[in-house]
């Protein structure tokens, strides 16, 4: 045989039918926080010194405490976004992964051709819920999507569940 005749290699990786990469979307950026932060702190700031000159010196402490709240919320949320949700098809597996925001990795594979995609409607919101159905298991999936992105989500994994299913695409040559 020829290197042109020559078998692909097994070892070489299946073709995608479909990749996502699905973050949380956040719309304040580090600058906005850092602005909105040092104009509660001033409002804040001056609404404390009001009281504290009419003589009702612990609301201060108060106020002090809801500028800590509100960075200590606004944190949480920043942590949050580093969350990621990995969607991957090919002919022979669907593979989701999620990463937390330590960094910490969960995996799960499953067969394409057993896998089922179950929808949760709601007749005025749309897509509320998106799960991967195999065996009598449920993975919920995409919940940092609104319902519109949602549905394009789903059409979109519909579509490639259904070419995982019929199949790899083989070019004859002549």
């Amino acid at each position: 045989m020829t290197a042109g005749n020559d078998f692909d290699d097994p070892l070489a990786p299946e073709p995608e039918l479909f990749s996502a990469c699905l973050v949380p979307h956040r719309s304040l950026s580090r600058k906005g926080f850092t602005v909105l932060m040092a104009v509660i702190s001033v409002v804040n700031f001056a609404a404390g010194m009001i009281f504290l000159f009419k003589g009702a010196w612990p609301v201060l402490g108060f106020f002090l405490l809801d500028v800590l709240a509100i960075y200590w919320a606004f944190r949480i949320n920043f942590r949050d976004a580093r969350t990621t949700e990995e969607i991957s098809i090919t002919a022979s597996e669907l593979r989701v992964r999620r990463t937390d925001y330590r960094g910490a990795a969960t995996e799960w594979v499953f067969n394409p051709l057993w896998v089922r995609l179950d929808r949760t409607v709601h007749q005025e919101y749309g897509i509320e819920r998106l799960c991967l159905v195999s065996r009598g298991r449920s993975l919920a999936i995409a919940q940092c999507l609104g319902p519109d992105e949602k549905s394009s989500f789903a059409s979109a994994l519909a579509n490639a569940l259904q070419a995982a299913r019929r199949g790899p695409v083989y070019h004859h040559m002549i």
